[in-house]
């Protein structure tokens, strides 16, 4: 349950206006914990003279702590830098975007989504194998072997697949499994839901898990080689035009 008035607190407390505040990381990937943190995140505009003259603004604010019994992880970037990000292969800021658990959000947040759609290619296919990648080494050194790593590596890489085959972003893990239908995924979306953020499975399952890896690895590799996305964003002008738009006259 996401209590929407604490996590306003963050938005009008924010030294900077914000064009929009997300829920990111377990609670949109569909498995958070009972102890798991909200990880706040969206955008922010520099007034201009944070801008233009000889001090700059904070291009990045960053806060985390326990607020009113909630702990709290809030990133949020400058909209320079977060239009930049969006034109990459950056997968985790389109997901912010296209988050369903909006906290805060201005009219110009559904224009951004407008955009960020036109900023989907098919090399955003490397983000995913390259988060997938880490995950699966930071999980398979753990002993004991927990949860929540796991559970990361397989949303990322079905994350990854949709995104080749349909050209939209969905975070959530359960929702993919509608399509994907492993068994698997259900049973440990469960024990995570159920258990502490530091959950952990048996060590006995880790053969067949690194199997699975790798299999859908290599779906993902070909749903890439076989995907119908633009090499190239088509949106970047119209990026640099709402920036210039909204650095000219910053929503109050």
């Amino acid at each position: 349950m996401i209590d929407h008035d604490k996590m306003m607190q963050h938005v009008h407390s924010h030294p900077y206006p914000l064009l929009f505040a997300t829920i990111s990381g377990a609670h949109l990937y569909g498995f958070p914990s009972p102890d798991s943190d909200f990880d706040l995140r969206g955008v922010h505009l520099l007034p201009l003279e944070d801008v233009v003259g000889l001090d700059a603004g904070q291009e990045t604010v960053e806060k985390e702590g326990i607020y009113d019994g909630l702990e709290i992880d809030l990133v949020t970037h400058d909209a320079a830098k977060f239009f930049q990000l969006m034109l990459r292969r950056n997968g985790y800021v389109l997901e912010q975007i296209f988050s369903p658990l909006v906290v805060f959000a201005r009219p110009e947040h559904e224009e951004l989504k407008s955009l960020a759609a036109g900023c989907i290619t098919k090399h955003h296919a490397h983000h995913y194998l390259g988060f997938a990648s880490t995950q699966w080494r930071l999980f398979s050194k753990e002993s004991p072997p927990r949860v929540k790593p796991l559970l990361y590596v397989y949303r990322v890489l079905l994350t990854g697949i949709h995104l080749m085959r349909t050209g939209v972003i969905e975070a959530n893990l359960a929702v993919l499994n509608d399509d994907a239908k492993l068994p698997y995924i259900r049973d440990l979306i469960a024990q995570k839901l159920s258990g502490p953020e530091q959950g952990s499975l048996a060590s006995s399952d880790l053969a067949f898990h690194e199997s699975e890896y790798k299999r859908l690895t290599g779906e993902l590799q070909s749903a890439y080689d076989e995907s119908e996305l633009p090499e190239m964003p088509s949106t970047r002008k119209s990026l640099n035009d709402m920036l210039v738009r909204l650095r000219l006259g910053p929503p109050q």
